[in-house]
């Protein structure tokens, strides 16, 4: 089942190891293995903003020989202080008045964190974010800031060859094996954060009608998220910019201020006019859950989102709670990922964006499945009937990244929908997912929630494994394997090109 527990949980104990595995390794190779966050000895590591691309309460009971309960309060993100000055070269000279030296009073900045219910607009000048950055700052950078410089992640290259008529998105197989819950994450590639496909006035229309039908359950926010609203945003705005310059632009007016231009839908949203959130709903096809650190102790909860994919849960059931809450269910969560979860989550500098896929295989294309839908009892049952032209490899290619100012860390995930009837000339996909639906560990598969496909599924994947075999696309005895070119396959980019017409 796609959720949020799959996502949350595989996208974090992909790159923090479970404690089992920690436990094999001496201290020196732990510290090793994580040195690239490792904070200093004040409870933050200095940005690293040149580099490019859940919390234990003392009393928490842990396993033996595991590791010690941390108090997260005390321990802050990377700091973005020295980014600033690059960020602001080109303010005025009364805005770069406003921005404080490389170094702040850390009992000062400890003193005034902003609460996490207020809005940064009601704040003293001498507030601070969590990334040791004060409100006062924040203002003074204005509106769509550059984030490059902030974040350390460069913006991406123009898409020159980009044709919404014709663009299908990258053909994703992020298929594993051995499969179980291992490294499985990568660097954001920064050109690919967002990706556009020639279905994207009808999957903007989709989004639309459903959070006109669904309200809440798609898109809500708690007070204290209005700094990473605005802020993710402006992120993802500047990113189409530059990324697909013919089709999207910014421009700037007295009388309306910041106008964001769509010649796709050719329509001009004023930014002021509504909220950041439903100004993504209305121009980006993509998922957003905004997590925000709890001063009081150091914990992020799911404060704001607008989400479209989801299948059996919504943003409705899971806004306001922490990390450790939404996995409650989930087996094995506290004893093998809490402290990991908890770890990686305080140290991710804006520097280090991941990205990774998660999949699974779906009737038709479901992109929102509510809780009691009639979709969900499908989803329980084999239907004899059911033809293989209906069943579809669903990816969810999912990022995270914390944003520079606020401190918010961002999950954003999409959905593609791929007929596996394209499996059949992809080398080694089919006998690869057809070890993953046979042999996978039973409780990951019954979470993963294949089942309901597999009696049509898994003959076709073996009768095509054997196909390529017969034809020589893939050599007599080859051994299951993750594939080098994971989360794609041999001959990806020829197929990809061939079918926009390359």
């Amino acid at each position: 089942m796609f959720d949020m527990f799959q996502i949350l949980i595989a996208v974090t104990t992909g790159i923090a190891l479970s404690n089992l595995a920690l436990l094999l390794l001496t201290k020196n190779q732990r510290e090793s293995l994580f040195g690239w966050i490792l904070t200093s000895p004040r409870g933050r590591r200095a940005s690293t903003s040149k580099t490019p691309p859940r919390s234990l309460s003392p009393e928490t009971k842990l396993p033996n020989n595991g590791p010690s309960p941390v108090a997260y309060k005390d321990i802050f993100p990377p700091s973005s202080r020295e980014t600033l000055a690059e960020a602001a070269a080109t303010l005025p000279l009364a805005q770069k008045e406003k921005l404080k030296g490389a170094e702040v009073n850390e009992t000062e900045f400890k003193k005034n964190i902003i609460p996490w219910t207020a809005n940064y607009l009601e704040c003293g000048p001498s507030t601070y974010t969590p990334m040791e950055i004060s409100i006062e700052e924040v203002k003074a950078l204005g509106d769509f800031p550059n984030y490059a410089e902030l974040s350390g992640v460069s913006l991406p290259d123009e898409y020159k060859e980009f044709d919404i008529e014709k663009a299908k998105p990258r053909p994703y197989r992020p298929f594993r094996w051995a499969y179980h819950q291992t490294m499985s994450l990568t660097k954001l590639e920064t050109n690919w954060w967002l990706e556009l496909e020639s279905d994207y006035k009808a999957r903007i229309a989709q989004r639309q009608t459903l959070f006109s039908q669904h309200g809440k359950q798609i898109l809500d926010h708690l007070p204290g998220s209005e700094l990473a609203c605005k802020e993710l945003m402006e992120m993802a705005l500047q990113f189409l910019c530059a990324r697909y310059p013919p089709y999207f632009s910014l421009t700037h007016t007295e009388s309306k201020g910041d106008v964001f231009h769509n010649r796709i839908l050719k329509t001009e949203t004023v930014i002021s006019s509504m909220h950041p959130l439903h100004v993504l709903l209305y121009n980006v096809p993509e998922d957003f859950a905004i997590m925000l650190r709890n001063p009081d102790d150091g914990s992020y909860y799911f404060r704001a989102g607008v989400i479209c994919s989801s299948i059996g849960w919504n943003v409705n059931t899971k806004l306001g709670l922490q990390l450790k809450e939404i996995h409650a269910p989930i087996p094995d969560y506290k004893e093998k990922m809490e402290f990991s979860m908890d770890r990686y989550f305080s140290k991710l500098p804006p520097s280090r964006p991941i990205q990774r896929g998660s999949w699974g295989l779906e009737i038709d294309t479901p992109l929102f499945i509510p809780p009691s839908s009639p979709l969900e009892a499908e989803r329980q049952t084999q239907n004899p009937s059911l033809p293989l032209s209906r069943i579809h490899l669903r990816v969810d290619w999912q990022t995270l990244r914390r944003l520079p100012l606020s401190g918010a860390i961002v999950f954003n995930f999409k959905a593609l929908f791929t007929p596996v009837t394209e499996f059949r000339d992809e080398p080694y996909v089919p006998a690869l997912v057809a070890k993953v639906l046979k042999e996978g560990k039973e409780g990951l598969m019954r979470y993963k929630g294949t089942w309901h496909v597999e009696h049509v599924a898994l003959p076709a994947l073996e009768e095509w494994a054997g196909e390529q075999v017969r034809e020589g696309k893939v050599e007599e005895g080859w051994e299951e394997r993750t594939l080098k070119e994971s989360p794609w396959f041999p001959g990806w980019e020829e197929k990809w090109h061939r079918q926009q017409g390359f």
